[in-house]
């Protein structure tokens, strides 16, 4: 009975030494996991304050160099905090896919590119000025539809008011004159004994092969008949006419910049050196230049204001007016491919003298894609609005006396500018880079020609901050690297100045 109890209470007692070896392993285990996080926390020890003068020695060189490491700190530091507070600029370049799909509601309008243009001609009348366009497959009016409008200038560039065309300039093809001529053939020896004779003077400016000077001849001369039979007892008015080939008279076309023929001039008795001279663009008939012809008569006759502007049968158009160039302005929508625009003279009623054609002329106004709001112009950075309107308020000239074609080639970039405060739509241009070239050729018809191109490209361009992290990172790349380089460069520069000091007690150096 005694013997089961003895291996109870033993294996109740093992049983118990088990349970204290178990509970002692997990109490090591634990206090194991608390010194590793002691050691974690202690990684970053310093030195005790005793051991710092035993550790540590002052030097000259260490001195030098923790200045020069704190002044190279401190640059840096101010240096990237202003380079965050700065906005930086971010430029990219991409295809532009405008789109061609004619399912597209939006494919029309994204395939054409308006063009505004302002020229001003100082010599080219807007009577015979014309304006063409075309693309590069030959296709002529391409964007003609739109509007394009002319405005009379005088010699000193100021506008005299709007250029309307007739539908259909009026020739008188039936008229005959038999007999003595009625007009004043005049050259340059009789000229000026002439003007001070008459009131009013209107010359006929012509050249024996003109096709519609040989038309209005008979016209002319029966005008000057009807004239003198009606006012014989006055001299007032008289018709005259200037043959622009003949050796005796070629200097007063020359002096009068006569371009066009036939061309007619009002010259008055009072006229001065700089006065603008008067040209008539009437119908070329009997009736009509009698007709415009009595006005003059009745303005020295002092029965009506003396006017520069004279529209005789009152149909809302200028028969005569002073304006000797002409102001072009308008837009155009084309295809977004090359294509050119050209303005030179023609006209179905006067026949050009090409050597003495002038094309000069000023570029108010050159620009591509819509008209930009102010706020649009205050988003675009310097350069990019620049080149919105490079060609603006430039001057080509031409030499009077030879020829000349005046191009331009335009290679056209679209721009997208996003502005940097709040979220707003890019602000979209079309900026361009011009070369202007003068071709001077004998026999060449004077043109204005402006070849563009539109590159298939967009430049985005956009301001932003610096971003914060990027900011914190490079404070802590400032500190973290100039504190290795110095202790690197301090290292080299210790183990250089014992290296002289041992050769130095060796007796080495010398």
């Amino acid at each position: 009975a005694a013997s089961p109890s003895l291996s109870g209470r033993f294996q109740q007692r093992v049983g118990s030494c088990a349970q204290f070896l178990l509970l002692t392993e997990h109490s090591f285990a634990h206090n194991s996991a608390i010194m590793s996080l002691a050691q974690m926390a202690l990684s970053w020890r310093k030195i005790k304050h005793d051991l710092k003068s035993e550790l540590t020695e002052a030097s000259l060189t260490g001195s030098l160099m923790s200045i020069v490491t704190g002044i190279i700190i401190i640059y840096l530091v101010f240096s990237q905090i202003a380079a965050y507070r700065t906005l930086n600029s971010e430029t990219t370049v991409a295809l532009d896919h405008f789109s061609s799909n004619n399912l597209n509601p939006r494919a029309t309008e994204d395939d054409l590119l308006q063009i505004n243009f302002n020229f001003s001609f100082p010599t080219l009348s807007c009577e015979y000025a014309s304006v063409d366009a075309m693309n590069f497959m030959g296709t002529h009016d391409a964007g003609l539809a739109a509007s394009v409008s002319k405005i009379h200038l005088d010699s000193k560039g100021r506008q005299l008011g709007p250029h309307k065309d007739r539908k259909e300039k009026q020739h008188s093809v039936d008229e005959v004159h038999e007999g003595e001529q009625k007009s004043l053939s005049l050259t340059k020896a009789d000229w000026d004994k002439t003007r001070r004779t008459y009131e009013i003077l209107l010359v006929n400016f012509y050249t024996p092969w003109c096709h519609w000077c040989q038309k209005l001849a008979p016209v002319w001369e029966q005008s000057a008949k009807a004239l003198g039979e009606k006012h014989t007892d006055d001299n007032l008015l008289v018709l005259a006419k200037v043959d622009c080939t003949a050796t005796e008279s070629e200097s007063l076309c020359i002096k009068y910049r006569i371009d066009a023929f036939p061309t007619i001039l009002v010259f008055r008795k009072d006229d001065t050196g700089t006065t603008q001279h008067e040209s008539y663009h009437g119908e070329r008939s009997v009736n009509a230049i009698t007709g415009w012809a009595e006005h003059f008569i009745a303005q020295a006759k002092k029965a009506i204001p003396a006017s520069r502007s004279v529209d005789s049968n009152k149909d809302g158009v200028a028969d005569s007016h002073n304006g000797v160039g002409c102001m072009i302005s308008g837009l155009l929508h084309v295809q977004r491919a090359p294509g050119m625009l050209k303005i030179q003279a023609a006209s179905d009623s006067h026949d050009f003298n090409w050597e003495t054609m002038d094309v000069s002329h000023v570029v108010n106004h050159l620009s591509f894609g819509p008209f930009l709001s102010e706020h649009a112009w205050s988003v675009l950075p310097a350069h990019i609005a620049a080149s919105v309107g490079a060609l603006d308020d430039k001057v080509f000239s031409s030499d009077q006396h030879i020829p000349t074609t005046h191009e331009h080639f335009v290679k056209v970039v679209r721009h997208e500018v996003t502005p940097h405060q709040g979220k707003r739509d890019p602000v979209v241009s079309y900026g361009y880079v011009a070369h202007s070239n003068n071709i001077q050729k004998a026999g060449e018809v004077p043109t204005l020609r402006l070849n563009y191109d539109i590159l298939p490209i967009v430049v985005s361009f956009e301001k932003k901050y610096q971003a914060f992290y990027h900011f914190i990172t490079q404070l802590c790349a400032i500190v973290g690297g100039v504190f290795t380089v110095a202790g690197i460069a301090a290292s080299l520069m210790d183990k250089g100045v014992q290296a002289i000091r041992k050769k130095q007690e060796l007796g080495k150096l010398g």
